[in-house]
């Protein structure tokens, strides 16, 4: 039977992972120098924490884990859908089964949807050890059981950045800020969109729908994937009204710069404390980026909802702009997350960087530089026993110095340790015989030219180094 993988899942080469390195490197780099953190999860977390939290969508794509061990012995018949009619019966007969019962003793546990959640179950855990405001980084991957497509996998890496212990919006400057730094670093033209869930329940408010304030935000954040007249559709499908759809379009639809948008949402939101503080949280996250130099565009966007029901306050979404994708990074700020695990009143704000989707961004618009998949620099020859012997000493004082050296295992012909080399991107080749033995240089072959050049071992380390 020929071996396969999961669909959504991927194998990744030597030349990937450089890639995927690269990206992660960068990020991880920025991350320190705002002062956050690194922390790891379980792949696996209790059911019990992960349903609820992502909205009756993102529990449907919950990967649930079955039981291991003999937990079958364990379920009685009644839960299998089978029911003994009278004392005296050997035989249980069909009725219909207790899935839920069921479905509890087969899988207690789950693969982690995002790593926010996780988080917000840490923090709970480890809340005598940790001092807040507390900046935490996590760079591991998360599983979803979702279609796959293109920039859309059931396997993929998230890298996230969360300070919690705070309601300043200082913590969403920063954010901006260090989202606009990741992306400069990569070399990524983006635009940073931002909007407030309170903004977007004052709307609800003010159409007469407040109860259906998470109907209206998990159709809307698809408007740019299906389009107004669907989401239309899809409002009207959960209750909403023709008159409260009418009015949410001029909305959906504002159109200026930042100041002129909320502007207009003052004069529409008036009559919601709720929006109007959404608005005043916007304005000065808006205005307090922009003390600081921004390559990104900031953009309030109204139609940015994020589904994800533990947003509270500001929320972010960063797209590209030069390739087709969606979303390749996204957050915002939760009131509350750490409530539901038994700490109430723990502010946190957080941003989540697709390294999956950053990749197809950069390799969509050829931004890795050369270095980011270079590997091996130098390959010695290896002419036989006696040579590889003196080049041994050689090897260790490259690699002391910081460069990445091999020497061919076998007394292969040239030929094929050349092609070895030209197959790996090794840009340079150092052939030792007798000759290069008994007057201590070293012939050095440049594979891009084909050129070759006499080198003292001193001269070669200071060329590469």
């Amino acid at each position: 039977m020929k071996p396969s993988i999961p669909k959504g899942t991927r194998d990744f080469s030597p030349a990937e992972m450089a890639k995927r390195n690269y990206i992660f490197n960068t990020i991880r780099r920025v991350f320190y120098a705002y002062g956050f953190q690194p922390i790891e999860t379980p792949a696996m977390e209790n059911l019990s924490t992960l349903m609820g939290k992502y909205g009756e969508e993102g529990d449907k794509l919950l990967f649930k884990v079955l039981n291991s061990g003999n937990f079958l012995e364990k379920i009685n018949n009644e839960d299998l859908g089978m029911r003994n009619c009278g004392a005296n019966d050997s035989a249980p007969t069909p009725q219909a089964p207790n899935l839920n019962r069921l479905a509890a003793q087969l899988c207690e546990k789950g693969l982690r949807y995002d790593l926010t959640v996780p988080f917000a179950r840490y923090v709970v855990m480890h809340r005598e050890e940790i001092t807040l405001p507390f900046r935490r980084f996590q760079m591991q991957p998360v599983w979803r059981a979702d279609r796959p497509q293109r920039g859309r996998y059931r396997e993929f890496y998230q890298c996230d950045a969360d300070i919690v212990g705070t309601d300043s919006l200082l913590c969403e400057v920063d954010l901006v800020q260090m989202v606009n730094a990741v992306f400069a670093a990569l070399g990524i033209r983006v635009a940073i969109h931002i909007n407030n869930r309170k903004i977007l329940s004052g709307i609800a408010e003010v159409i007469g729908q407040a109860d259906k304030l998470t109907d209206i935000t998990v159709a809307i954040d698809k408007l740019d994937k299906i389009g107004l007249e669907n989401v239309n559709a899809e409002l009207a499908e959960k209750g909403l009204p023709a008159d409260a759809i009418a009015k949410l379009q001029p909305i959906l639809l504002l159109s200026g710069t930042n100041d002129e948008k909320l502007a207009t949402l003052r004069n529409v939101l008036a009559d919601s404390p709720t929006g109007l503080k959404g608005i005043d949280e916007t304005a000065f996250i808006l205005s307090a980026s922009s003390l600081s130099p921004l390559t990104s565009e900031l953009l309030l966007d109204l139609t940015l909802a994020r589904g994800l029901n533990y947003y509270t306050g500001a929320i972010f979404e960063v797209k590209a702009l030069d390739a087709e994708m969606g979303s390749i990074s996204g957050g915002g700020r939760y009131d509350n997350l750490t409530g539901i695990f038994g700490l109430p009143g723990v502010s946190g704000v957080g941003i989540s960087f697709g390294a999956d989707r950053i990749y197809d961004v950069l390799t969509q618009l050829d931004l890795f530089p050369t270095e980011a998949t270079q590997g091996t620099r130098v390959l010695f020859v290896n002419f036989g026993e006696q040579e590889a012997a003196y080049c041994l000493p050689l090897v260790a004082r490259a690699r002391q110095a910081g460069i990445a050296v091999e020497l061919y295992p076998d007394a292969a012909k040239m030929k094929k340790q050349l092609a070895y080399a030209n197959a790996h991107g090794i840009p340079y080749v150092v052939m030792v015989g007798e000759a290069e033995m008994a007057s201590g240089s070293l012939t050095v072959k440049d594979m891009q030219t084909g050129e070759q050049s006499q080198l003292t071992p001193d001269e070669l380390i200071a060329k590469l180094a």
